[in-house]
């Protein structure tokens, strides 16, 4: 469990996606999203912070340093850490599995640092052998193949150091990061953090394109509080930095070829650590631009689902609707426009009289049905997108000719619309479309054939749920 005590006073900045209300008295927004009332002592604070913009803001006393504590549990804020040299305190898990090219260029890159470079089986061992020594790291060799979750185990047990980075051998990273990264162990509550990871690839063709513009290591470009129904709710391990002590519950399941980063990073949540994404440092991954070997991966990461299922129960459903909204949508598209809002209606009555002893204004309750009546539209569509895939591509093919089909539809690719409006890729509209089809039915596949496979049918399972959370105070 994360040591007790609170951090030392850091710098912070607002969350993009938090907005106060009603003079400060409330904030929407967090990780996951809710309504936290803030008391009169922290309203101040969180309107200077807020105003700050990205520059952030440092407490001046232990009262704003509370709140501060508060906003970062919540992830309402995030910190600003400061690049400082500490690298002494990590050593690099480097698992290797041929691609001599890639691996050379990764150590090139981790030269002056300690790393430890777990060969797993490579055909050819000598030419690691020989990359591992030119560039000063150690090596240790699996006789067998054992695949990354079990080389990253063997690596952090032949290193020492409080502070764990693993990285892929298709990555490099640039000098300094891991002096931007390691300021975050500073809060004793941080078990894990993880830079943004960027395509790496050669040519300028359509899926290199694409890629930049949608890699599934990609994070985004904004930092983030990784938890359970939060935006973020998982990192890759193509390149994660962790707190040894993190770890002492068990690190990589060796038994998951795909998947064992995402069951790492839930177990470090589950255990009460906070797990970050940092985008202020960028490492490099290899990308696959080949259409099979781009569709394939894919395919790789859904058949994760079932192991991820029976490992953590719950915790994979395709899409949490509330049961006011559900009925909401459905009197909506079957024309009966009256029933629909008197639902709408009675579910923020029912959430306005739940905050009114909060001070809480029906105009804050209308907000927030609103906002949940879209979040769950969206996530209706991007299920439809992926697990749910075939009935999406249905239909599509229906819409226009079926009131059912042509709302499913809209909320398939109105998100896409909206992704093409605010990263504008250097893809055409509807090739950008075609292919967000297309990876999302290849991962969809995956959890599909997993899910059948392993007859757990609970990545594939909506959940209908009670439409309320209870507010938080600050």
């Amino acid at each position: 469990m994360p040591a007790p005590g609170s951090p030392a006073p850091t710098p912070v900045r607002w969350d993009r996606r938090a907005r106060l209300r009603q003079g400060g008295a409330f904030v929407l927004g967090g990780a996951p999203w809710g309504v936290v009332r803030l008391t009169p002592a922290a309203r101040d604070f969180a309107r200077r912070v807020r105003d700050a913009g990205p520059r952030g803001l440092v407490p001046r006393d232990a009262v704003e340093s509370r709140v501060a504590d508060l906003l970062l549990e919540r992830g309402i804020v995030h910190p600003l850490v400061t690049p400082r040299p500490g690298t002494a305190r990590a050593t690099v898990i480097v698992p290797a599995h041929d691609r001599l090219g890639l691996l050379d260029a990764c150590l090139r890159s981790l030269r002056g640092l300690d790393v430890v470079v777990v060969d797993d089986a490579s055909a050819d061992a000598e030419g690691v052998r020989r990359l591992a020594s030119a560039h000063g790291a150690r090596l240790v060799r699996h006789a067998a193949n054992a695949g990354p979750g079990a080389a990253r185990n063997t690596g952090l047990a032949h290193a020492q150091s409080p502070l764990i980075a693993f990285l892929d051998s298709d990555c490099v990273v640039p000098p300094g990061w891991l002096d931007a990264l390691l300021p975050h162990f500073d809060d004793p509550r941080v078990g894990a953090v993880a830079p943004r990871v960027r395509p790496r690839h050669d040519g300028d063709s359509l899926l290199a394109r694409h890629e930049d513009a949608r890699s599934s290591l990609d994070m985004g470009p904004h930092p983030e509080l990784v938890r359970h129904g939060a935006p973020l709710g998982f990192l890759p391990s193509a390149a994660l930095v962790v707190r040894r002590e993190a770890l002492a519950g068990g690190a990589f399941e060796p038994s998951l070829r795909v998947g064992e980063d995402v069951d790492l990073v839930w177990r470090l949540i589950d255990a009460g650590w906070h797990v970050r994404h940092d985008p202020g440092v960028e490492v490099r991954h290899e990308a696959r631009v080949h259409p099979v070997a781009w569709a394939r991966r894919r395919y790789e990461y859904g058949t994760s689902a079932a192991d991820l299922d029976r490992r953590h129960p719950g915790k994979l459903v395709p899409v949490r609707i509330s049961a006011w909204n559900l009925a909401a949508w459905v009197l909506a598209v079957s024309q009966r426009p009256l029933p629909a809002a008197a639902v709408a209606a009675t579910a923020t009555a029912v959430l306005a009289n739940r905050i009114a002893d909060a001070g809480a204004r029906p105009s804050l309750a209308i907000r927030v049905v609103g906002k949940g009546l879209v979040a769950d539209a969206v996530a209706v569509g991007h299920a439809l997108r992926r697990e749910w895939w075939p009935l999406g591509w249905a239909a599509l093919v229906l819409a226009g000719r079926s009131r059912v089909a042509t709302a499913a539809s809209a909320t398939m690719l109105a998100p896409l619309v909206l992704e093409l409006v605010t990263t504008r890729p250097r893809v055409d509209p509807l090739r950008y479309v075609l292919l967000r089809l297309v990876e999302d039915a290849a991962y969809g596949s995956g959890v599909l054939v997993s899910a059948l496979r392993a007859r757990r049918p609970g990545p594939l399972r909506p959940e209908i749920r009670l439409p309320f959370r209870g507010t938080g105070r600050g």
